[in-house]
Parts: structure tokens; sequence; C-alpha cells
């Protein structure tokens, strides 16, 4: 009886190339940074209603004839 120690040639037509699995998405935020989708969306909620309150207001100090504050007016101020 003869029996082959050695295994057999390995096959490559059949190879695919190798992959990583991860069971789970790394995060890419800081655990105390994540939101939930509820939290995100009051908070985006309330930076638009500032957003608008602030356009009001400029526009409403346009419409009685005063310049509208600027940060360059500011920032010539301090240049000087």
């Amino acid at each position: 009886m003869d029996i082959n120690t050695l295994p057999p040639e390995h096959d490559t037509s059949f190879e695919q190339p190798v992959q990583q699995l991860s069971l789970l998405p790394t995060p890419e935020v800081p655990l105390q940074f994540r939101l939930d989708a509820a939290t995100r969306r009051r908070g985006l909620r309330h930076v638009a209603e500032i957003r608008r309150m602030l356009a009001e207001r400029e526009a409403a100090r346009t419409a009685d004839g005063s310049a509208p504050l600027r940060p360059e007016t500011f920032r010539s101020d301090r240049a000087a």
C-alpha cells in the first residue's frame, strides 16, 4: 500500500483575494460626541431657528437704514 505523505499541489486557479471581515463598523466619532437621530434632528431644527432669527434681525436692521454688523468691520478696526 502506497501512502502519499505530501499534500497535493495547491491549485491556484480558484484563488480569490483575501478579504478582511469586520463584525462591527469602527466609529469615526468618539463615543462622547455621538448623537442619536432624534437629538441630531432637534439640534438641526434649533440651529435653523437661530439662523432664521438672525436673518430677521439683519433684515429689520437694514430696513431701518442702519448698517448690518459684519465681522469685517471689527477686523479692520483691530488691524489699525
